[in-house]
């Protein structure tokens, strides 16, 4: 028999309950998704110190969501705020999406939700727009504690780290968690089955009470797993533009399945009868179905709704890729903002806070398999993924 807490979904509600005080969990909480979630931590997480994490993971995020409901009851004037055609940045992992949108949120222009704020969404109680959060301090501290980790290397991140906005998805107890929930059984099959447009309904209610809490111009959003909802994600916001950010799958598989590994390192603590080989074939899939998804989605929908950039073409010139993308959306630039952006490239060179390294055989692939399974994508003239 298993150690540690038990992955019941009344018993963890019953405990944000008596955090918070609050029992409203919204129309579009998914009960569903909440126990595909816990049945899937109660299978594989084994070891008692990580079934404690991720049982304690689950209760903050429903506590969070408690308070978030309440917040959106009570708050006067978020539904006023509007989220005018915001812009995606999407593609693989590890193709560059995070360093692109580092580099174009810090203009005071452009606006996307920071590390601290997915992490507390919920404005802090009788605060006022442009009050500073509380809590914002604590997590800045525990942030710099963590500066010299693994994890540092691979996805760098402070309290003002532009993040990405699935984090705010595990709200509502669906999209891809921490990234690894998918990779696993029964939750992957749950997802995958879903429909994607209420989750990206709450989505948009959240972005409008982070936009009443600091207002913003231009919103730019960043995640790979948007590949999956780009039809959904038009029905929510019918102005939406996407940035497409491509790399050659042979640096992004096992780039991404390092990742996935480090935080497996994080929250399941011994997770030795996992068979790494195949969830390594399980990462690669995963991704190569999102970006069969996503293309086919975007076969479908005019041309200026996207933009393509490679890895290399950022790397080579990261504010020629920026005037590409102000060109392309008729979006103004500013001297601050220009000024901002620059100031960013040159403080932040490449490797600035450690190499991330990684061997393709840990994970049960080879090249050749890379190769087979994204041929549709690596074989078309159309998508840029050099680098």
């Amino acid at each position: 028999m298993t150690n540690g807490p038990l992955f019941e979904a009344q018993v963890a509600i019953a405990a944000a309950h008596e955090q918070t005080g609050f029992s409203d969990l919204g129309d579009g909480f998914s009960r569903e998704g909440l126990d595909a979630l816990l049945a899937t931590y109660d299978e594989h997480v084994r070891d008692p110190e990580g079934r404690q994490r991720c049982y304690e993971r689950v209760v903050y995020q429903i506590a969070t969501r408690l308070k978030l409901e309440h917040a959106l009851n009570t708050v006067e004037g978020w539904q006023d705020q509007e989220i005018n055609a915001p812009i995606f940045v999407t593609g693989l992992p590890r193709s560059g999406t995070s360093a692109l949108l580092n580099l174009l949120e810090v203009a005071p222009e452009n606006r996307s939700p920071l590390q601290w704020e997915v992490q507390f969404p919920d404005p802090w109680p009788g605060s006022a727009p442009g009050d500073k959060d509380p809590r914002y301090d604590y997590l800045a501290k525990a942030l710099e504690e963590s500066r010299n980790s693994e994890f540092a290397k691979i996805h760098y991140v402070d309290a003002d780290t532009p993040e990405e906005c699935v984090l705010l998805h595990a709200y509502a107890f669906h999209g891809v968690q921490l990234g690894f929930e998918i990779m696993l059984e029964p939750y992957r099959s749950w997802l995958l089955a879903q429909d994607l447009t209420p989750l990206y309904a709450f989505q948009k209610k959240v972005m409008q009470l982070l936009n009443w809490r600091n207002p913003g111009q231009q919103w730019l959003l960043k995640a790979p797993a948007h590949m999956f909802g780009i039809e959904q994600i038009l029905e929510v916001f019918p102005d939406a533009r996407f940035i497409w950010c491509h790399r050659d799958p042979q640096k992004v598989i096992p780039s991404i399945n390092s990742l996935n590994k480090v935080v497996l390192d994080m929250y399941l603590g011994d997770y030795s009868h996992i068979d790494m080989a195949e969830m390594g074939r399980s990462v690669m899939e995963w991704y190569a179905m999102s970006l069969e998804r996503g293309l086919a989605s975007r076969a479908k929908l005019p041309s200026e709704c996207f933009i393509d950039c490679s890895q290399q073409e950022f790397v080579d010139d990261n504010m020629a890729v920026v005037q590409k993308v102000y060109d392309s959306f008729s979006l103004h630039m500013s001297d601050a903002g220009h000024n901002a952006m620059q100031a960013h490239v040159d403080n932040n060179p490449k490797g600035k806070h450690g190499k991330h390294e990684y061997r393709l055989q840990d994970y049960g692939l080879s090249a050749q398999m890379i190769a087979e399974r994204f041929a549709f994508y690596a074989d078309d003239p159309r998508w840029p993924i050099s680098g």
